[in-house]
């Protein structure tokens, strides 16, 4: 025989027992979802006869719903003006601190030390 009989003789075998083991777990997925006890589920499966529940559509606006939200905008209103008069003061808005309380204190250059919060000698 030659080479290439033989290659896409072993092609479909191979094929073939891809499609074979494909069908076999369809099969069992019916025998599970049958309610017949089986040896993977030896016990009966329970049906709910209940009823499904029912989507409920918006009516439109809710009056409660309406004055939360112009509550929160007045909210976050406030929270906006009272950070606004925080970054006026010169802590935020004077370069000479930077980004200290107090502005730091000047050192002759021999005794400048290394500062963790803004990263420079001062």
């Amino acid at each position: 025989m030659s080479k290439p009989l033989i290659l896409t003789l072993s092609f479909l075998l191979l094929a073939s027992a891809t499609f074979a083991q494909g069908k076999k777990k369809k099969r069992q997925k019916e025998q599970q979802a049958s309610g017949q006890p089986n040896s993977v589920n030896p016990s009966y499966q329970e049906i709910v006869y209940a009823p499904k529940s029912t989507k409920t559509k918006s009516k439109g606006i809710t009056y409660g719903g309406e004055k939360k939200y112009y509550e929160r905008k007045a909210q976050v209103e406030k929270d906006n003006r009272k950070a606004e008069k925080e970054m006026m003061k010169p802590q935020y808005s004077d370069f000479s601190y930077f980004g200290h309380k107090r502005p730091p204190k000047r050192h002759k250059p021999g005794k400048l030390k290394y500062c963790k919060e803004c990263g420079l000698k001062h």
